[in-house]
């Protein structure tokens, strides 16, 4: 057994490879707002997370590079930019479902 620790990474793990996807101030609050609402623009996503601190979309693009949100801009004038969740972003979101599940029956637990 301890031969095999001494040998194992962590970073190698799929359950790393997954947190390092959700891991982040605001990745989760996006993805969860996302499962919820499907279809979000930037200031209902603002609104939603009362107070805001997400002010950069450079945390859209984070998920966005990490193929969970899809984000689709409309040639308009003022521009309309919406994000949704991918299919990846989907299959994530089934497990990430169960945590907010857990959350509901225990929440009351831990106070």
């Amino acid at each position: 057994f301890k031969n095999y620790i001494e040998n194992a990474n962590f970073e190698d793990t799929g359950f790393s490879y997954t947190l390092s996807l959700i891991r982040g101030k605001y990745k989760m609050v996006i993805l969860y707002c996302l499962m919820e609402f499907n279809i979000v623009r930037y200031n209902e996503l603002k609104r939603y997370n009362k107070p805001s601190h997400i002010k950069h979309f450079s945390i859209f693009e984070r998920i966005g590079k990490d193929g969970l949100i899809i984000r689709k801009e409309y040639p308009q004038m003022p521009p309309k930019v919406e994000y949704s969740l991918s299919d990846s972003g989907k299959s994530l979101m089934e497990i990430l479902d169960r945590l907010c599940v857990w959350g509901e029956i225990h929440k009351n637990d831990m106070k």
